[in-house]
């Protein structure tokens, strides 16, 4: 039988309203594939003592403590590392047990991320745009209080710096290191994605105007992240940068370009 796909449920707060008929997606996989592969999560918050929401960027990756083995495309929270005595850890050790609607435990958090993937140049200074993929998930963080579900959140975390770097480096963390640092996980709620792709959209009026056609370049640059050569620290003593680094930035850098190139290309939401 094929795989069930998963999706958030459509909610006002969580629903892509321009453009939601052909760029919106809510499937759990698209959404959780967006914020894994986003090196920075920005991470929005109200703080009682201050006038203005915070947004804070974050690293964090999906995950499941309980099913470590999960799909992207199942149920999963949201892992967040910080520091033991920020503002975002203050205000989950004092927020409510239990929401207004009492369900849902802890701080109510909007994370989003989005990737650059092109440059989409029109004849008009309106029809410009980008190529991109963005998500946005809404949940309650609480700490996580458990050394082993810390510990499982800590190499999550450092391995989506570089795949296999936490068995590469001085592990386990010893006591200082892991009472300075705190994970925060966040039971999801409700997420969403938009994604644009695919060459300008110029108005017909325009496409009928031979001088704006000759005259204007149209078309995509395509934009990817490049992951440079490895340059040793002041006291490293490893001779040779590890296979396992080398790979990851082969393939990162394939995959971007990959990526980016696929872009160009209008995907329709079926």
């Amino acid at each position: 039988m094929p795989r069930l796909e998963l999706q958030y449920p459509n909610e006002p707060y969580s629903t892509v309203n321009r453009y939601g008929s052909t760029r919106a997606r809510y499937d759990l996989e698209t959404i959780h594939d967006i914020i894994n592969k986003a090196p920075l999560l920005y991470v929005s918050f109200n703080d009682p003592s201050s006038p203005f929401p915070a947004v804070l960027p974050m690293i964090g990756q999906m995950g499941s403590f309980t099913h470590p083995s999960s799909d992207l495309g199942d149920v999963l929270d949201l892992y967040l590392h910080s520091y033991v005595s920020s503002r975002i850890i203050n205000l989950c050790r004092t927020a409510p047990s239990s929401s207004s609607q009492g369900t849902e435990k802890g701080l109510p958090l909007t994370i989003a991320a989005s990737h650059l993937t092109g440059l989409v140049l029109a004849l008009t200074p309106n029809s410009h745009s980008y190529n991109y993929r963005s998500a946005v998930l809404f949940g309650h963080a609480t700490l996580v209080t458990v050394p082993e579900e810390k510990l499982y959140a800590m190499e999550l975390i450092t391995n989506s710096v570089v795949p296999s770097r936490w068995a590469q480096t001085r592990v386990p963390p010893n006591a200082a290191e892991l009472q300075s640092t705190s994970v925060l996980r966040v039971s999801i709620a409700n997420g969403s994605a938009k994604i644009r792709s695919g060459m300008p959209h110029d108005d017909r009026g325009d496409l009928k105007n031979d001088e704006v056609l000759d005259r204007v370049w149209t078309g995509v640059v395509p934009v990817s992240q490049t992951l440079g050569e490895p340059v040793a620290g002041p006291y490293n003593r490893v001779a040779e940068v590890p296979g396992y680094i080398i790979e990851y930035v082969r393939e990162a850098n394939e995959e971007g370009v990959r990526v980016a190139e696929e872009a160009m290309v209008e995907v329709k939401v079926e």
